[in-house]
């Protein structure tokens, strides 16, 4: 291949295009401005901001971060500002950037839900909108919305039918059959999928015989979750027609490209940034050299590759 032309990165999700496959995950870059300083945020395939509630929330108390091997437990209990707040204070500097931006929503009914979708729908700085069904339905005793087929149906079309914006759904592997909840919002009018949320774990401070983790249990992030996550999304992409994002311990340009081969259209790094500030444009720049060195100039015929 010529080093005049670079590999073609652009990749569809829906109707959005992006410049590249490498996203943000919601939770970990806060609302982009908080690493302005650290990364070329205009370099990025898209931007996923912190998750959004209808009013501001607090989340859970402290602690509600530990460290595990290969990864981390969080239970921040999706702490926002507020759906007010932030087309207030930080929609003004997601304006100012050339790359898609997504707002991560989530609720406790339906009916919020749709709501938040609905005043998302007006905003032109908002590309898409991701909705996390991992969250309880307390009008169900607290069941997540994302572990039945039905409810997490019924969650994706209240949405859809309040906003024309691509709409991403984000799944939960909290569940027994993760393609089965994957074909029900395909049903009911995703645009795409994006997996996995994290898993639930738990650790113990064995000198206080106490919970690490105020919360008790909290979500498992990081490489220790990255083979039940390429697994799971190998899994949804053949089993959908629309396409899927991949998360779940993506640290490096290889990891990656695992979940790119086995289907994925696009990434989402989410604890690297944790880690290191600088992870999406190493694991974008990696993704090139490797188009580059196995003569692929399209990133899409490397999707879905998988040989077994």
């Amino acid at each position: 291949m010529s080093s005049q032309h670079p590999p073609d990165l652009r990749v569809e999700i829906g109707r959005l295009s992006l410049q590249n496959p490498v996203m943000t995950a919601s939770g970990t870059f806060g609302y982009g401005r908080e690493f302005k300083d650290l990364v070329d945020l205009n370099r990025l395939g898209a931007i996923v901001v912190k998750g959004l509630s209808l009013a501001p929330s607090r989340g859970n108390p402290p602690p509600r971060i530990a460290e595990t091997p290969c990864g981390m437990l969080n239970a921040i209990g999706l702490e926002n500002v507020g759906i007010e707040a932030f087309k207030r204070d930080k929609l003004p500097f997601l304006r100012q950037l050339r790359v898609p931006v997504l707002a991560n929503i989530y609720g406790t009914t339906i009916e919020a839900y749709a709501e938040l979708a609905a005043q998302l729908d007006g905003l032109s700085e908002v590309a898409g909108i991701e909705v996390n069904i991992s969250c309880p339905n307390v009008k169900a005793g607290g069941v997540a919305f994302g572990v039945q087929p039905d409810m997490a149906a019924r969650v994706v079309a209240a949405v859809r039918a309040k906003t024309a914006k691509p709409v991403v759904v984000k799944l939960s592997p909290n569940v027994t059959d993760v393609t089965e909840i994957a074909r029900s919002a395909e049903g009911a009018g995703a645009d795409a999928l994006s997996l996995i949320n994290t898993i639930t774990g738990m650790a113990i401070d064995i000198h206080t015989r106490r919970p690490k983790l105020a919360n008790i249990t909290g979500g498992l992030s990081g490489p220790a979750i990255r083979p039940v996550a390429v697994r799971m999304v190998w899994q949804v992409a053949r089993a959908v027609k629309i396409p899927v994002i991949g998360i779940g311990g993506i640290m490096t340009a290889e990891d990656a490209l695992e979940f790119l081969i086995v289907g994925a259209v696009a990434v989402q790094v989410g604890t690297a940034n944790f880690v290191n500030p600088a992870a999406t444009m190493e694991i974008l720049a990696g993704i090139e050299a490797y188009l580059v060195a196995h003569r692929f100039s399209r990133l899409a015929d490397l999707i879905g590759s998988l040989e077994t």
